[in-house]
């Protein structure tokens, strides 16, 4: 993949997401041409950041309409493109699903076929980049407790999650696993899979839905402000994720899954404690950690199943980045400067919708 202007382009889907705006953004300040899909209903507050960047970047970025779910929806935007970064992806809150094969299954596996399909007619694509998750790995916590040294690795993938329990987690998986079915039945392209945890930072587009915004804007609305409940998380910066696929494209080595995540894991309280620092006088960031007890006694009225907190409750493991690292020559942003730019950015959002 050339880094030059005069390279051929490369085409990023769902181009108004969390994680496609900044890798959007980071490919035309590398200088590369980019095309990028959105939704035919995406609203104008969605665009308007990519439309920035198209004017501070004139005759780079081009946007296209697609649709996940149209066949041929991609094969405009991926004509002549020598990379796709297939980053489109359904979410929905688990309270909004319905039914998990229908809302989020069929979608998510239907999506990355019809991106499959295009780039099997599209001659010109070399590499596709494959934005995937730490959940396709693994399903609850306690299946890390059972890998080689209780440590988070590549070579695992998801084997507990399931229509009913976790769809987006199974959805994910699936979609992972026909990716790389496809690419290993042919040997015109290539593939490389980017799997992050939970990815924060600074959004460039608003009502993201996104569900690590949606998780950290409860914590800072003050829903945990009683206390925070002992769950942690594999943590990643949106910034560092958006270099990972690059890393991914640019470097022809590049092969197989990246985990993009912290080596360690960080909890609420951990979160709560860091923004404190930078603003004491919230009074919605928890002070105090939540002991276990009330968590398994009150959690489900609050949407916890006692499967999910005995699968998550108190269990941290080690992540083993070290792939990414060594081969995509990724280094991570400190967790404090992630989570005060990823707050700061929430309460500049919340400002401009008041």
């Amino acid at each position: 993949m050339s880094a030059t202007p005069a390279g051929r382009p490369v085409l990023v889907t769902g181009g108004s997401g969390f994680v496609a705006a900044h890798l959007v953004q980071q490919l035309l300040e590398r200088g590369h041409r980019v095309r990028t899909t959105v939704r035919p209903t995406a609203s104008a507050a969605k665009l308007r950041p990519l439309h920035a960047m198209r004017a501070a970047h004139p005759g780079r970025l081009d946007l296209f309409e697609a649709d996940l779910l149209e066949d041929g929806s991609f094969d405009e935007a991926m004509k002549g493109c020598a990379v796709v970064f297939h980053v489109a992806s359904p979410f929905l809150m688990p309270e909004k699903i319905k039914d998990g094969r229908r809302d989020m299954v069929e979608p998510a596996l239907r999506g990355t076929r019809n991106v499959l399909a295009g780039i099997d007619r599209t001659e010109t694509v070399e590499r596709l980049v494959f934005t995937s998750t730490v959940g396709a790995i693994f399903g609850d916590y306690a299946d890390v407790l059972e890998m080689d040294d209780r440590t988070l690795s590549e070579k695992y993938f998801n084997t507990t999650s399931t229509v009913e329990n976790n769809p987006y987690h199974y959805a994910k998986t699936v979609a992972e696993r026909a990716a790389w079915e496809a690419a290993h039945a042919q040997d015109r392209w290539d593939m490389v899979s980017v799997n992050p945890g939970l990815i924060l930072g600074p959004s460039l587009t608003p009502a993201s839905d996104s569900g690590s915004l949606f998780l950290l804007d409860e914590l800072f609305k003050g829903y945990f402000f009683y206390g925070a409940p002992d769950f942690s998380f594999t943590t990643a910066d949106v910034r560092d994720v958006a270099a990972a696929h690059i890393a991914a494209a640019e470097r022809p080595e590049a092969h197989g899954r990246y985990i993009v995540a912290a080596p360690e894991m960080t909890s609420f309280h951990e979160m709560a404690r860091i923004l404190r620092a930078h603003h004491p006088r919230s009074p919605r960031l928890p002070r105090t950690a939540l002991p276990h007890w009330p968590v398994r006694f009150l959690g489900p009225a609050f949407g916890l199943t006692q499967d999910y907190i005995r699968g998550h409750l108190g269990i941290r493991f080690r992540v083993d980045n070290r792939r990414g690292v060594e081969e995509l020559g990724l280094t991570y942003r400190p967790v404090e400067e992630t989570l005060v730019d990823h707050y700061r950015a929430w309460r500049e959002q919340r400002r401009g919708r008041a």
